[in-house]
């Protein structure tokens, strides 16, 4: 009897489990296929673009996420001269210390430092956002799947819910999250960022400068790794035919019945 409802159970468990894999599957909606200048095996990060998309970060993301792994002295590698990185750097203040009396002290960031969040704890960043942790944007692009045509999607996927679906204080419908409701209000709309390269700032063109820049920061080394094996393919190459031809002026006397000891 017990190895009865034990099955049993284990059977219902199941097939819960099977329906919501299946409800899941079916209110996922794949992400839109972007065309990043990163991508395949040539690709490389579009530097304007990335620059425009770090503007967008500092204007619009970065009041509630944070940057953490990125330092200033890193947006060299961005395009920027060390100066204009420096000078980025000053306009934030960096807690330091202690000081001569042992009290901490705010000061002008510098290149050395990495990019101040918006939240000093965890508990700070939960209160401003109704319970909801914000998370930190610089492995965004790697953690999700999907990538940077997930990240693209879920900026530009917010639209009004269906009629027969009702949305909490605090939550908004966007087609590309799982379960499509979130507690992040639409971060970017037309016209809300003003380039200073005088691109048109629309919402698309928006959602793909800040996803090439934070799929920079995920991925700061990804122009080097496609270099070095590009270039260990073509050494590999070269070494194949090498032996294909220390092969053949070896092995040719042997196989035209070249006999060393004249024996017949």
């Amino acid at each position: 009897m017990t190895r009865t409802i034990a099955s049993l159970t284990f059977g219902i468990a199941a097939a819960l489990a099977l329906h919501g894999a299946v409800l899941a599957a079916e209110t996922e909606v794949a992400p839109k296929d972007v065309d990043f200048s990163f991508e395949g095996p040539f690709g490389t990060y579009d530097r304007a673009a990335a620059q425009r998309g770090f503007q967008v970060y500092r204007s619009v993301c970065s009041g509630c996420h944070s940057l953490k792994y990125l330092a200033f002295r890193n947006l060299e590698a961005l395009g920027y001269s060390a100066e204009q990185a420096a000078a980025i750097a000053a306009e934030y203040q960096i807690e330091d210390g202690p000081d001569e009396s042992g009290e901490m002290f705010m000061r002008p960031g510098r290149l050395s430092d990495h990019i101040p969040g918006p939240f000093r704890n965890e508990a700070q960043a939960r209160a401003a956002n109704n319970g909801a942790l914000p998370p930190d944007l610089s492995l965004i692009v790697k953690a999700r799947e999907g990538g940077a045509d997930y990240v693209f999607s879920l900026l530009t996927g917010y639209e009004d819910p269906p009629a027969d679906e009702e949305l909490r204080p605090g939550q908004y419908w966007n087609r590309y999250f799982r379960g499509h409701k979130l507690a992040m209000p639409q971060p970017l709309f037309d016209g809300m960022v003003s380039y200073e390269d005088g691109t048109d700032p629309t919402l698309e063109q928006m959602a793909k400068d800040v996803t090439t820049f934070l799929a920079w920061v995920a991925e700061p080394k990804m122009e080097a790794r496609k270099e070095m094996g590009l270039s260990f393919l073509i050494y590999m190459a070269a070494f194949a035919v090498l032996l294909y031809l220390t092969n053949k002026r070896i092995w040719r006397p042997v196989k035209e019945g070249f006999n060393p000891l004249g024996e017949k």
